[in-house]
């Protein structure tokens, strides 16, 4: 990525209006946001590597496979980095640095497995916005950049820690993180977006003009 104090802009006309050219350049209060949602993230997914454990050990013996519905915490940093500074690469910045922090302070799946963890799912969730070419931000485009990091974090999951599970396991585990990731790694991430749009917190970014012009 590449930041600028003066960045450069595509001559596609954005959402914002006629005349004004959507801005794919990163700028350097795009890299300090992106960073503080990364870290921010990096602390919950802290908290979370401790609070999944109880509903694990209720769910797995209930199905197994069923504990993928967990994951969805882990998954929205990626999609709410991308929702709020609305630049390639966002996703998969936020989320690899939430692993980042997650794995400097430590936790039960070791350093690297954790950052490798974070860039796949990132970049699963990148895929969907390149997609639709960093121009769509709605509910179900979020929705599907979150199963798609749980896709993508899922079958990563499937080859290093449940290799030789078999089919049944496979199909209920991919099918629960797809849910958990659309559901809160994307639902509930863009309506936070929404929320600190609304609040004025995010007028230097296209998603904060594009919803206070909404109010």
């Amino acid at each position: 990525m590449h930041a600028s104090a003066s960045p450069s802009t595509t001559s596609t006309t954005a959402p914002g209006g006629p005349g004004r050219a959507r801005v794919l350049r990163w700028r350097v209060v795009d890299i300090v946001v992106a960073s503080v949602i990364g870290v921010a993230s990096g602390l919950i997914f802290l908290l979370w590597n401790i609070g999944y454990l109880g509903p694990k050990a209720l769910l797995e013996p209930l199905l197994p496979g069923v504990q993928g519905l967990l994951d969805g915490p882990w998954l929205f940093a990626g999609v709410l980095g991308a929702l709020i500074i609305r630049k390639p690469g966002a996703a998969i910045y936020t989320e690899t640095l939430a692993a980042v922090v997650s794995a400097l302070i430590g936790n039960q799946w070791g350093g690297f497995l954790t950052i490798e963890a974070g860039l796949v799912q990132g970049l699963g969730a990148e895929l969907i916005f390149l997609l639709f070419l960093y121009r769509a931000w709605s509910l179900p485009v979020a929705v599907l950049a979150g199963a798609g990091a749980a896709i993508a974090g899922g079958i990563n999951n499937l080859i290093l820690w449940y290799a030789g599970a078999d089919a049944a396991f496979t199909v209920v585990y991919l099918v629960s993180t797809t849910v958990s990731g659309a559901v809160i790694a994307g639902g509930l991430s863009w309506f936070l977006a929404r929320g600190l749009a609304a609040t004025g917190a995010l007028d230097r970014f296209a998603s904060g003009r594009e919803r206070r012009a909404l109010v």
